[in-house]
């Protein structure tokens, strides 16, 4: 799988999504595997663009239960095997090429909202010369990795949907709640 077909799936190119593309690779070449279904589980310390090439490439998903989101904010991602309980412990150490004024002015106009040409193109620059610094670093100068022996988190389980009583919407039965002798869903059981 190559950073293109990450990219499309994402939306754009950026600085997270290629260090989420270089931590998949790592592992799928380490563990010499593209798992069909859930023999590899991710967890991820984070919501960044990161993690959208994490599934794409690895096949970890929500959906099947093997992509489990802790939110610490930490650029940490974590894979086990199923059924060994190997793991690899990735943990982004990068630091992106010093800036010139310019491209710290430009940044912080963009994050302002300014959308002008001469920022756009600066800011198009600036990213596209730390995605090629991540693309073209060794393993070592982007991660730090250990190898652990985990508890694996449980397979993905498929629970019957029962109807909350209030809204007429379908929730998954152990997220169900009681009120006032009902099965409802969580957002009319804390009355949103």
């Amino acid at each position: 799988m190559d950073f293109e077909e990450v990219v499309k799936f994402h939306g754009h190119a950026c600085p997270g999504l290629a260090l989420g593309y270089r931590v998949a690779k790592y592992v799928i070449e380490n563990f010499s595997l593209r798992p069909e279904d859930e023999e590899l589980v991710a967890i991820v310390e984070n919501n960044s663009c990161a993690v959208d090439a994490v599934q794409v490439v690895t096949g970890c998903t929500f959906g099947k239960g093997n992509l489990v989101f802790r939110d610490y904010g930490k650029q940490v991602y974590t894979f086990v095997k199923r059924p060994s309980g190997e793991a690899l412990r990735i943990s982004i150490k990068w630091q992106a090429p010093e800036e010139s004024d310019e491209e710290k002015q430009a940044w912080k106009r963009y994050m302002d909202g300014e959308r002008s040409e001469e920022v756009l193109k600066v800011v198009h620059n600036r990213k596209a010369r730390k995605i090629k610094a991540i693309m073209d670093a060794r393993v070592d100068e982007l991660f730090d990795i250990r190898k652990l022996d985990v508890q694996l988190p449980p397979e993905a389980r498929i629970y019957p949907s029962v109807v909350c009583a209030m809204c007429g919407e379908k929730v998954m039965e152990p997220r169900a709640r009681v009120k006032d002798g009902k099965i409802v869903c969580i957002p009319c059981a804390e009355g949103g």
